[in-house]
This record gives C-alpha cells, sequence and structure tokens, in this order.
C-alpha cells in the first residue's frame, strides 16, 4: 500500500519526536552521572535546546578525564612515589608550623603522592626577559641533563638564546628532553620551525596529549598540559606561569594592542627539585612508555640558605580528584589573619566562592589582583560576572592596569604560607589542564611574596562597588552569559 504525502510526514514527524524524546532521556540519565550539578543542568540545556550541536559538543568535550589506561597509568606512578620517598619528609621543625598544616599537608600526600621536603631555597623572578635569562644561564651550566616541559615551546627571536643554549648542551654531551602541549604550541606562529630547531639541535621531544587520531593518539582534545618546568641536573628547578615564548605571544592582535605579559617564576634549589624532577619524568613516561624511575626518587643536595618547606602538588585530568582546588580550599579555610590571591583567570565555583566569603566573614582579609583587561573574551567576561558578590563580600581587587596582562599565578596565605605554580583559580585549570604547585612554607618566601604584591598594587587601580554597579546593561548581559557557559565542563 502506499503511503500519502501525509501519512509519510505524520510517520517522519513522529520519528522525529520519537528520537528526540529518547535523546532526552538518554541525556538525563548519562550527563548529571559524577558531574557537577551546575555542570550537568548547562549540558541538558545545552541538549534541550540545541539537540544535534548539544550532543556534538558533549561527545567532543563531556569526558572531563583522560583515557583510563592513562589514568591507571597515572596512578601506578603515584603509588611508587608514595613507596619510594616513604619516611623521607626532611622538614624543618614541626613545631613553628600553624595547628592546620600537617593537615593540608598529609590532604596534598594522598592526593599527589609528593611528600613535603625541608631545606629547600626559592627566589622569585618577576622580570620577563629575566626569567628567560636565568633559565638559559642554568642551561649553559648543564653537565648531565636537562628536563623541559612547557605548556607553550616557541623558537622566536626572544627565545633564541634558551634554545641557543639547549643545542650548545646537546653539543657538549649533555642529555636534553623536551616535553610541549601538542595544542597549545600548534596554534603558535611558527610552530613547524620550532620543531626543526629540535630536530636540528638533536634535542629529545616529545608532545604531550597529542590529538593526532590517525596515529592512534586521541582524548578530549582541550584536555592540555598546561605545565611549566625546567630542571637542570636535579639541583636546580624553575617552575611558574611563564611559557618559552615571546611576552606578546607573537599575535597580531596583542602586538596591535600591546598586550605585554606580566609574570612570576620561581626558582628552587634543595630536595624539592626532585619532587619537579618526578613530575617531568611522570609526563615524559604517560606521552613515550619510557619509564625513567631513576629520576623519581634521588633528593638533591640540601640548601641551608632559607631552610623552606616545600610540597610539589600535581593536578588535572589524570587525577580522580581536583588536587588543586582541594588544596586552595583547604588553605582558604585555614587562614586566619589574610588571603592574597593572583590569578589571570578567576572563575571559581560554589565552593571557592563559599570558602572566600566566609574567610571575610570571619574576619580574615581577602585581596584579588586581576587583569584591567582581558585576552580572552570569554573567561573575561566570565570571570567579571563574579566581581559584585566579591566586592560586597569584603574582598579588594585590584585591576592590574593594561596593556599588562598579569598572568601570574599564586596567592599567599597569612605570613607563613604561600602557592605558586602554573594553576589558575578557574575551572578549566581544577578539571581540565594537568597543572603543578609548589606549596611553601617559611616567612622569608612569604615576605617575598609581599614585596611582590606590593608591586602589584602600585601598578594596580581599586575597583570599587560603586564604580562596578555602573556597569552598563549590555557589560552586565555579556558577562552573565559568558558566566553560564563556563559550567559546560
Amino acid at each position: 500500500m502506499e503511503l500519502t504525502g501525509a501519512q509519510l510526514t505524520a510517520i517522519i514527524a513522529g520519528a522525529v519526536i520519537l528520537f528526540d524524546i529518547v535523546v532526552r532521556v538518554i541525556a538525563i540519565i548519562v550527563v548529571p552521572r559524577n558531574r557537577r550539578p551546575t555542570a550537568g543542568m548547562a549540558w541538558l540545556l545545552a541538549i534541550f535546546f540545541i539537540p544535534i550541536i548539544g550532543i556534538l559538543l558533549f561527545w567532543l568535550i563531556g569526558n572531563p578525564k583522560l583515557p583510563k589506561r592513562r589514568r591507571e597509568k597515572q596512578a601506578e606512578v603515584d603509588e611508587f612515589i608514595r613507596e619510594s620517598t616513604h619516611g623521607i619528609e626532611r622538614v624543618s621543625d614541626s613545631s613553628t608550623w600553624p595547628s592546620w598544616f600537617d593537615g593540608v599537608v598529609r590532604l596534598n600526600r594522598t592526593l599527589g603522592a609528593m611528600p613535603l621536603i625541608g631545606s629547600n631555597s626559592a627566589s622569585l623572578i618577576g622580570d620577563y626577559a629575566g626569567s628567560l635569562a636565568a633559565m638559559t644561564e642554568a642551561i649553559a651550566r648543564a653537565e648531565r641533563y636537562v628536563h623541559v616541559e612547557f605548556y607553550i615551546f616557541a623558537y622566536d627571536r626572544t627565545t633564541a638564546p634558551f634554545f641557543d643554549a639547549l643545542g650548545e648542551a646537546v653539543a657538549r654531551g649533555v642529555e636534553v628532553r623536551v616535553l610541549l602541549d601538542h595544542i597549545a604550541s600548534v596554534r603558535v606562529k611558527g610552530y613547524r620551525r620550532t620543531i626543526r630547531r629540535l630536530k636540528r639541535m638533536g634535542v629529545r621531544w616529545q608532545l604531550m596529549l597529542p590529538v593526532q587520531p590517525l596515529l592512534g593518539k586521541y582524548q578530549r582534545p582541550d584536555l592540555r598540559n598546561h605545565r611549566k618546568i625546567l630542571v637542570v641536573d636535579g639541583e636546580v628547578g624553575f617552575m611558574g606561569s611563564q611559557n618559552i615564548i615571546d611576552r606578546s605571544y607573537n599575535k597580531r592582535s596583542n602586538i596591535r594592542r600591546g598586550l605585554k605579559w606580566k609574570e612570576l617564576v620561581v626558582r628552587v634549589e634543595g630536595p624539592i627539585v626532585s619532587g619537579l624532577e618526578a613530575i617531568f619524568a611522570t609526563d615524559w613516561y604517560l606521552e613515550t612508555g619510557e619509564p625513567p624511575m631513576r629520576e623519581i626518587v634521588p633528593l638533591g643536595q640540601e640548601a641551608e640558605a632559607q631552610n623552606l618547606d616545600c610540597q610539589v602538588v600535581p593536578s588535572g585530568p589524570g587525577y580522580s580528584n581536583e588536587n588543586n582546588l582541594k588544596l586552595f580550599l583547604a588553605l582558604m579555610y585555614a587562614a586566619r589573619e589574610r588571603i592574597i590571591l593572583t590569578s589571570p583567570y578567576f572563575v571559581p565555583d560554589e565552593a571557592m566562592l563559599r570558602a572566600i566569603s566566609g574567610a571575610t566573614q570571619r574576619g580574615v582579609h581577602v585581596e584579588l589582583f586581576v587583569s584591567e583587561i582581558g585576552d580572552q573574551a570569554l573567561v573575561y567576561h566570565a570571570q567579571r560576572s563574579y566581581y559584585e558578590a566579591l566586592l560586597r563580600a569584603g574582598v579588594k581587587i585590584w585591576l592590574y592596569r593594561a596593556p599588562y596582562i598579569l598572568h601570574s599565578k599564586h596567592f599567599t596565605i597569612d605570613d607563613n604560607v604561600a602557592v605558586i605554580g602554573s594553576s589558575n583559580m578557574d575551572i578549566r585549570s581544577f578539571e581540565l589542564n594537568m597543572e603543578v604547585s609548589l606549596l611553601v612554607h617559611g616567612a622569608s618566601f612569604v615576605r617575598e611574596m609581599r614585596l611582590v604584591e606590593a608591586g602589584y598594587r602600585a601598578e594596580s587601580r581599586e575597583l570599587t562597588l560603586d564604580e562596578w554597579l555602573r556597569q552598563p546593561i549590555r557589560s552586565t548581559v555579556l558577562d552573565n552569559l559568558a558566566r553560564l557557559t563556563s559550567a559546560l565542563q
């Protein structure tokens, strides 16, 4: 029997309705599982209102974890580190610690496997060219090996001396290994030139989290390795916010706007360098399958000058917990006098907002340093959507003046504890990026941090609630729309 046009149309319409119902039912079952309620609701709204696009996006970026096999390898390494470092916590007089500090250290040890280690020295470098020069000098003195791991690694006029030092190190027989994030680096101008230079120098290099499906290498494409680490001979290490690239990031739009990145790097000596080495060794193993375990366990020489207690805290989608977020929250709840935060991309979740407001309500002085302008529109507007709540809670917000992008990532708690590293205070850094942070206990280090913060304050202007409430409605709409997208994790 032939179907009439009306019957065919009715059948097609019924099939479409049935498909739509099935999709919605499956989404309700699958999407919220092991996901924050806000993120689950945002994904459900996307799928319900724009089904095809919502389903495609969820398929591409809906899973916030790395493949199971990679997470299993990470767990294997973590267990090896715990067993190999059992009982090595050589720390300063623990009687000088705040009463809450031991609990924070135990938390980090449980989540990230790394121990707290004493007898370290650390110094801060806030000058962009100065940090590159310091790292280049350390490489020039290398005798055994140089390990380089950066989110963005680019050969240009600014970084040429750094690359020259790597090439000279290889020429004199030093082993040089380089890890660079695939997607972040390939998006930068001159990527092919960078790879050609590495090959020509004879450096052993490897892409991190490569998205190369034809080679069998694939995971959620926006899961990235955001770490920035340099280790030389196991004796000196560098970490922080700075990538290896010109401070304009070689983007025409940045150059046209005159944007310049402001960074903060910490140079460390002492046994804690082995912690940074362990991060590199683990990532090298995860990417190449070569387990350089000999570099994970040995501890460097003690550096008595400052006698700082330090703990490396790795985090990211290779872990079952949000290690960096839990560390940040623990410190915010522990603070008794002051919390001073610096983050270029500040998009807190509900837990962090409660921790900050709870701190101000119990009398803790809280300050936040962010940039006056942004380089990423969506994140910039999402960040702005939290300013009113923060200001009403009593947080002092300082806007670092244009044309600088304050890209430093650190914060201090009271007068003796600080954290510095690669992690922003946003959902991306908490869930999607592989990050590394350094927890430091030591009044001398915090005093140095205070000088950095004072420098930021001198170059910033304070945002007041009265000024913020005069924002045009169009800005408020943009901010709130961007805030909704931040939950799609």
